[in-house]
């Protein structure tokens, strides 16, 4: 009898040359919705996928062309969120999970495991055993976050530093309170979680690069980053991690979940910025030899 396959957890795109210290990653774009659990969710199609980051792994596959790794999530997020530790179990949706202390996501129903999509609609009917939770770990959860280290480690070998760029999209409607009254809202958001995960000159410099590229950037409001920031933001150690938010309406209709019109364009100005990021870790480079 043939074991099943494992799930596939991650892809990872490799450039031909590896030039700069700065990986990107894309822990929400996932879109493999496992049978088993389709079956499970009492959401539809576009309910369920209200939480992706939706297109986020298209609109950066540039990025080997620029010498820098980039890997994907395949599991989608409403099944399993990369961006939260494995310690944050909700025990109002997993059985035998005892209450621990206050955790804000986890209270929200946003733990490792989702118990809801965007606007707190419920994913399930009913609780899921620990022991499938813990499969979910072992197979989508683990193997992601253990490339991810390893490809920082490399850049942290060759490099002497490591660029964390974590990529995300964000609802328009998260950016309404963002800014003075009547001010232009962000395009981009970038998260350092107030400085604690990169060093200023790094975040400077990648707010630079997406400010050239025609983008209005603002800094932690109304995200500064969670697990993947916290648990790689290391720049005391070299290992700086920042993490990019991009308002969906620039570059998709959020109700169909479709590409619009302005897809196209808005891809050539991210690319821009893309290059332009890069290029800070190939610098970078060049001042720790000197």
């Amino acid at each position: 009898m043939t074991a099943p396959h494992a799930p596939t957890a991650y892809h990872l795109f490799q450039p031909k040359s590896r030039t700069t210290s700065v990986v990107f990653a894309s822990p929400h774009s996932g879109r493999a919705y496992p049978e088993e659990f389709l079956k499970r969710t009492i959401l539809n199609e576009r309910e369920v996928r209200s939480s992706e980051d939706a297109f986020v792994d298209q609109l950066f596959s540039a990025v080997p062309e620029h010498g820098a790794p980039f890997l994907t999530a395949c599991g989608p997020r409403a099944f399993l969120d990369l961006n939260r530790g494995t310690e944050e179990l909700d025990p109002a949706l997993i059985e035998g999970v005892r209450r621990m202390s206050h955790n804000p996501r986890v209270a929200s129903g946003l733990g490792v495991i989702p118990r809801v999509v965007a606007n707190g609609r419920a994913i399930y009917r009913g609780k899921l055993s620990l022991s499938e939770v813990h499969r979910r770990l072992t197979e989508y959860w683990r193997p992601y976050h253990d490339q991810l280290q390893t490809l920082l480690d490399q850049s942290l070998n060759t490099f002497n530093e490591a660029i964390l760029i974590d990529c995300h999209s964000m609802p328009h409607e998260a950016l309404e309170n963002v800014g003075p009254p009547g001010a232009a809202r962000p395009h981009i958001v970038l998260g350092d979680r107030f400085g604690a995960a990169a060093a200023g000159s790094i975040v400077e410099k990648v707010e630079a690069a997406f400010s050239q590229s025609g983008f209005r950037v603002a800094r932690n409001m109304p995200f500064a980053g969670a697990y993947i920031t916290q648990h790689y933001g290391r720049p005391s150690r070299r290992q700086h991690a920042l993490q990019v938010e991009i308002d969906r309406a620039l570059y998709m209709d959020e109700k169909t979940m479709t590409p619009h019109a302005g897809y196209d364009d808005f891809v050539t100005a991210l690319n821009g910025a893309i290059a332009d990021v890069a290029a800070i870790g190939a610098s970078e480079r060049r001042l720790a030899a000197e």
